[in-house]
């Protein structure tokens, strides 16, 4: 008879399951590119563009994120230079295992003395039972200009879904000349979307977004941006010392972008990068 006692059942064995890692920096200089490093499944890519304000589009080639998986991006943009940073299309946040590791974002962005920066990713979808930790953390000189967008689709209108866990935790932070200018947390997990209709949390709606610009003068924007009006989209828009803050919310993905897509286009002067085209 053929003794097994030493020997470990492939059963028993817990299943080792493949995670995303991957790291993306670009510098960006007056007279172009400075820097550039890309590392497991993120890549920066810098189209041929037809202005001369570069663009640097990020892609996780892993087409998703899941429990465990580590990003990092960098952007930098140094004095007078000027840069547009976004995602070769919507990232999503899958499910992971119960009590599993979150999906781990970092995002730094940097712009010198009198540059301009715009940080545009394109809208994050969250699936059922997706965890995500997402950190962006602006640093900016005082006299920069920094515009940044962040879009949140909480499960997929025309597939039916209806999200009833995840844990999300996505904390925005910005600081101009080194002294704190914007700190904004958000959290969402399965007690909020239980009270998803509630008028002080999500009111029903399935699609948030938040739009911010930074700059000397920034808040004379405020009243062009309330007039801009989209069908199915509840919106605010705040602006005080430099500070333009537009928070908007729809029971959709799809009208939510075209209302962002119209605030940005109007507050940048300019036309959105290639990649947005809907």
């Amino acid at each position: 008879m053929l003794d097994t006692s030493s020997q470990t059942p492939l059963q028993s064995a817990a299943p080792h399951m493949q995670r995303v890692r991957g790291r993306a920096l670009v510098v960006m200089g007056v007279n172009g590119l400075k820097d550039l490093h890309q590392s497991g499944s993120a890549k920066a890519m810098l189209p041929r563009v037809h202005t001369t304000v570069p663009e640097v589009v990020f892609l996780n080639t892993s087409g998703g994120l899941t429990a465990g998986d580590q990003l990092d991006y960098t952007l930098e943009v140094e004095a007078g230079a000027a840069l547009v940073g976004t995602t070769q299309t919507a990232e999503r946040a899958y499910a992971s295992v119960a009590h599993g590791a979150d999906a781990d974002v970092s995002v730094r962005l940097i712009a010198g003395a009198g540059a301009r920066l715009d940080w545009l990713p394109q809208e994050t979808i969250l699936f059922e039972k997706a965890r995500l930790n997402r950190r962006t953390c602006a640093q900016i000189a005082g006299d920069a200009q920094f515009t940044c967008v962040e879009s949140l689709i909480l499960g997929r209108a025309a597939m039916g879904e209806t999200l009833q866990t995840l844990h999300l935790r996505d904390r925005r932070e910005i600081r101009r000349a080194g002294r704190l200018e914007f700190l904004d947390p958000l959290e969402i997990d399965a007690a909020l979307l239980a009270a998803r209709d509630h008028a002080v949390t999500l009111n029903g709606a399935r699609a948030v977004a938040t739009i911010g610009m930074f700059a000397p003068g920034a808040e004379a924007l405020a009243d062009l941006v309330k007039q801009t009006a989209q069908e199915g989209v509840s919106a605010g828009v705040s602006g005080w010392n430099g500070k333009l803050v537009i928070r908007a919310m729809a029971p959709d993905g799809y009208p939510l972008r075209r209302y962002v897509a119209r605030v940005l286009n109007q507050i940048r002067g300019v036309d959105l990068p290639r990649v947005w085209q809907m």
